[in-house]
């Protein structure tokens, strides 16, 4: 049996978000299942602190999870990052036209309005306000030195 390649998040794109806050997702960046679900964190940025969202495929969400299984219960860091994580996550299931639907919180707390910016991160990818994302784009470009050692 013949498995499809995974799918790689890259590159940049900025589209538009319409009234039922639904948001396309790039062709090439699309799962072949049908009723494909992404997991949406709103996050703040570690540059800027704005916040943004943070879209995890099962795959990378399977993995947290396990990392969130293994930090102890009843130690208070990670009691408030469990429930930090639970208050700030939705499910989000991919339609047969390729979008998806930002929940109105989410949409709200990470000022995705009319045009939302989707910036791809390798095995996951980010949904960013437009005028955030070039604040933290600076900071990105300020730091690419350091950064690229990492590699």
């Amino acid at each position: 049996m013949n498995q499809a390649a995974p799918v790689l998040f890259n590159s940049i794109y900025r589209f538009g978000v319409d009234e039922k806050r639904r948001l396309q997702i790039p062709a090439k960046w699309r799962p072949a299942e049908e009723n494909f679900q992404f997991t949406l964190l709103m996050l703040p940025s570690s540059a800027t602190k704005e916040l943004y969202l943070l879209v995890l495929p099962p795959e990378p969400m399977q993995a947290l999870l396990q990392k969130m299984k293994e930090m102890p219960y009843r130690d208070p860091k990670a009691d408030s990052l469990r429930r930090l994580l639970g208050k700030n996550s939705d499910q989000a299931v991919m339609d047969k036209s390729g979008r998806i639907c930002i929940p109105e919180q989410m949409a709200k707390g990470a000022a995705i309005e009319r045009e939302a910016v989707l910036i791809g991160s390798w095995d996951r990818f980010e949904i960013w306000n437009p005028d955030r994302y070039e604040a933290t784009s600076r900071v990105d470009d300020a730091m690419a030195s350091e950064a690229f050692q990492l590699i």
